[in-house]
């Protein structure tokens, strides 16, 4: 399936991201509005505690079955943004090498936010994304 999806790049802009600076879907795509994908197991237990990659691993793997629910994968991302209860900027980079891994050739516009606490026990990374699709299947 193609995607609707189209990045943006601009040589204005530095190209020292990971990530293209803006994206696009047609008026009449199905956006899909994921909540923060977490670092839960199906039971709900903060995996990989205190391993900020495995955490970041985890959302990843979240992120892909909540996707598929919704009839999208990851080339169907129009943005993410990626939490991590961290000051450190080394932790934010390795979830961000995780995330930014998994994303591939397609390199969607991208936030990297550390933040002072997520909302589960011992979670460390959260990822919140947009995707759209096409608005009727095949079309």
């Amino acid at each position: 399936m193609t995607s609707v999806v189209q990045l943006i790049r601009s040589d204005a802009l530095s190209d020292v991201a990971e990530y293209a600076y803006a994206a696009t879907a047609p008026a009449d795509a199905r956006l899909v509005f994921l909540a923060g994908s977490c670092p839960i197991d199906a039971d709900g237990a903060t995996v990989a505690v205190g391993d900020v990659r495995g955490q970041a691993a985890q959302c990843v793997v979240n992120l892909r079955t909540a996707l598929a629910a919704a009839g999208a994968d990851l080339g169907d991302l129009v943005q993410t943004r990626v939490l991590v209860a961290s000051s450190r900027q080394a932790d934010l980079v390795a979830a961000w090498q995780v995330v930014r891994a998994a994303m591939g050739d397609h390199d969607v516009p991208s936030a990297l936010l550390g933040v002072t606490v997520l909302g589960y026990d011992d979670q460390l990374v959260e990822v919140e994304a947009i995707a759209a699709v096409a608005a009727t299947p095949g079309g």
